[in-house]
């Protein structure tokens, strides 16, 4: 696949993340499906990890990090945005809150981690969020509206954070971690979340049509496997900056999508702010490329002294 083909196949790829949770919304509960998702991701993963020679972790506490990991990343970072999507937010406004990661990564890197924001920096959070308001203000004009749509861009919103605490916690903890197997223990910690959550709650909705089984399929087959392959790949030649970069093409890529199938649409305003927070994303990510944020796309930072372009980054 040339070099330009498959970056284009992976933004359209990944975008679908969530028109996939829209398409699926009637014929399944979010948080059912999601843990059909990950059982099924499991199985696909582990045989191709063991065939593979993938490294094991190295202990216990490693096989834990991942799956602490995997309950931020994949059971509430996932599980929220599946949620707010099947109670009403739009595919392309949660795509484009969970590409605010970044801003939130930046915001929280001084304290957290050490890192100085410099004034470009905080310049593109006030931009970033200037354009989030600007996409999301028409859901919650009026006070019906504030009341239906305000608990779900929450819910969505909090989703963000908590893929921003596990890029955190990956750059901390699972730096040079092997990405196979990493992908196995984050999907058992995920699955370690919801799964109690589903039970709790009764929500075991999937009502077993070909549509249900349709979306499932390309859920585990394309977004957990082939787009995480394609990853891999692009990284594996040397192209971290780009595949970072791509994240800023996947929410627009979404709004289209979710326009040509759902016939959502969005204001001359809301893509001002659309372009207005890829903006501020782009400046708050400095120098260097941001932590890729779609789907539940994360980039762990290599270990001191290694070569960034020769350590895979972990995509989830």
């Amino acid at each position: 696949m040339s070099a330009f083909l498959m970056p284009a196949v992976f933004v359209v790829i990944w975008s679908t993340g969530w028109i996939v949770a829209k398409y699926a919304a009637p014929h399944a509960d979010p948080l059912a499906f999601l843990t059909l998702r990950y059982v099924g991701a499991v199985a696909v993963l582990a045989p191709m990890a063991i065939l593979s020679g993938a490294r094991w972790p190295r202990s216990g506490r490693d096989w834990a990090a991942a799956a602490v990991n995997g309950a931020l990343l994949h059971g509430l970072y996932l599980g929220g945005v599946w949620w707010a999507i099947s109670h009403g937010v739009p595919a392309g406004v949660s795509a484009l809150i969970a590409a605010l990661q970044p801003l939130f990564t930046a915001l929280a890197a001084g304290p957290l981690v050490g890192e100085r924001l410099g004034a470009r920096r905080w310049l593109g959070i006030a931009v970033g969020f200037v354009g989030v308001a600007a996409v999301v203000a028409p859901k919650l004009s009026g006070a019906g509206a504030i009341a239906g749509a305000a608990l779900p861009i929450a819910v969505n919103v909090l989703a963000m954070v908590a893929v921003t605490a596990a890029t955190l916690h990956q750059k901390r903890s699972l730096a040079g971690a092997d990405p196979r197997m990493l992908a196995i223990g984050q999907y058992v910690g995920a699955l370690v979340v919801t799964a109690p959550v589903v039970a709790l709650l009764g929500e075991w909705r999937f009502d077993a049509t070909l549509p249900a089984f349709g979306a499932l399929a390309w859920s585990v087959v394309v977004l957990s496997v082939i787009a995480i392959l394609l990853m891999l790949v692009m990284i594996e030649r040397g192209e971290v900056s780009r595949v970072a970069a791509l994240i800023y093409l996947v929410p627009p890529v979404a709004a289209v999508q979710a326009y040509l199938l759902f016939g959502e649409t969005l204001s001359t305003v809301q893509l001002i702010g659309m372009a207005l927070a890829a903006l501020g994303v782009a400046l708050a990510g400095g120098g260097s490329p941001p932590a890729a944020s779609a789907e539940g796309c994360i980039a762990a930072r290599p270990p001191d002294g290694e070569d960034e372009t020769k350590t895979p980054r972990r995509p989830a």
